[in-house]
């Protein structure tokens, strides 16, 4: 879709998107179909997708929350219910994760974007199903407490389902880190309750105060050409990265560094770029800060950026070191359904998330809470950075832990 132009007309800010809201939940609950009952946008966009019908890589959409003085809030213009014009209050960036049991790593990256989360889980299954816990166990892990509930399907289902489906939610979140999250009824197909959603979402989920102090540093998860083939090579455009900064401040002309960067031969190397675009929810801007979904124009040659190759960067300036191994504190979960967790062994290989990165660790050392590895490939990390640690049971990564990078 082409970029909204800028004007001289200055852009109404609450038309830029300001928190990212994750929506996570098991496959085909109706993830998907609800952000786009709210954005009017289907987040998945990849074609494989498309023809499955379900989210493979990580989605996204931008939308506007507007309010009605009369009848509250809505997700258009012009009220629904009796047609008056109608204020935008913010505007939200929604990133949706995948359901299926085998793309927990793309869940466990967009954990690392989200301000928020609407845990859906649809009334017409019995609950929990087997990803609704991992999904659980994975806002667990990653310390988001912002959430709500979205009991979606409802149009499919008697009126005792949906209340023993309440019930059964109830029971399952309680003692966890949901237990006190309110629980929102919707068909997303028809439409139904979707106001009241919009309504709890702008009372209950608030813009977190952000770091836009502090250097510029940014989780890229995507990355792209835009270049159509054939195109004259005096027209050709630099390469696009996609994502979200987490805190300081970008501004078209900025010099970023993006690490660990590209592999030459058997070395990573960092790269620098010049940003000479910024764009949010289709915007062309000229700074942006943290909050919402991010691209940067860059001067990188686009050969660089092709199908999400770097992905999984980090971008910015002043960035911390590139690690090739980790210590880390490791705190285990007691359990996987009802198969106890092993402590960690001496060379075993374990699948590790860093923000939006992913690298095999081979633990070298494991001393009680104490493990060591040395990673397949780099990461670029803080210390006190979170590590999401997931083992091979079975043929398939399956979250067991983090860690904290000491």
């Amino acid at each position: 879709m082409p970029a909204k132009k800028t004007t001289k007309k200055k852009i109404d800010l609450r038309l830029i998107p300001e928190i990212n809201i994750g929506t996570v939940g098991h496959v085909d609950h109706g993830k998907s179909t609800l952000v786009e009952a709210i954005t009017g946008k289907w987040p998945a966009t990849h074609s494989e997708e498309l023809k499955r019908g379900i989210t493979i890589k990580l989605g996204y959409a931008d939308g506007t929350i507007y309010e009605c003085k009369k009848c509250g809030f809505c997700s258009t213009n012009k009220c629904p219910k009796c047609f008056e014009n109608c204020e935008p209050v913010r505007t939200v960036s929604f990133v949706d994760a995948p359901g299926h049991e085998t793309l927990m790593a793309t869940v466990l990256a967009g954990a690392s974007l989200m301000d928020a989360v609407i845990f859906i889980i649809a009334a017409n299954e019995k609950c929990p199903q087997p990803q609704t816990n991992e999904h659980l166990m994975v806002l667990d892990i990653s310390g988001l407490k912002n959430i709500i509930i979205v009991q979606t399907k409802i149009d499919l289902v008697s009126r005792e389902r949906a209340e023993e489906s309440y019930n059964e939610i109830k029971e399952f979140i309680k003692g966890t880190v949901v237990e006190n999250a309110p629980i929102i009824p919707v068909s997303a197909q028809q439409k139904v309750n979707i106001d009241t959603l919009l309504k709890v979402i702008q009372e209950k989920m608030e813009t977190p105060d952000r770091q836009d102090k502090e250097k510029a540093k940014m989780y890229a998860v995507r990355s792209f050409d835009v270049n159509k083939p054939g195109s004259d090579i005096s027209k050709l455009k630099g390469g696009v990265l996609g994502g979200a900064l987490l805190k300081g401040k970008v501004k078209v002309g900025d010099e970023v560094e993006i690490k660990p960067g590209v592999k030459i031969k058997e070395k990573w190397k960092p790269i620098k770029t010049k940003i000479t675009g910024l764009q949010k929810a289709g915007y062309d801007i000229k700074e942006a800060g943290p909050g919402g979904l991010l691209g940067l124009q860059t001067t990188l040659d686009p050969s660089l950026t092709r199908a999400d190759s770097l992905g999984g960067n980090v971008i910015g300036i002043d960035l911390p070191d590139v690690l090739n191994s980790l210590e880390l504190e490791v705190t285990l979960l007691e359990k996987i359904g009802d198969q106890q967790i092993n402590p960690i062994k001496i060379g075993e290989p374990l699948m590790i998330n860093v923000g939006t990165a992913k690298s095999l660790g081979i633990v070298k050392t494991s001393k009680k809470k104490k493990v060591s590895m040395d990673l397949k490939i780099p990461i670029c990390a803080d210390s006190n950075e979170r590590v999401v640690l997931s083992r091979l049971i079975s043929d398939r990564w399956r979250l067991i832990g983090y860690g904290l990078i000491k």
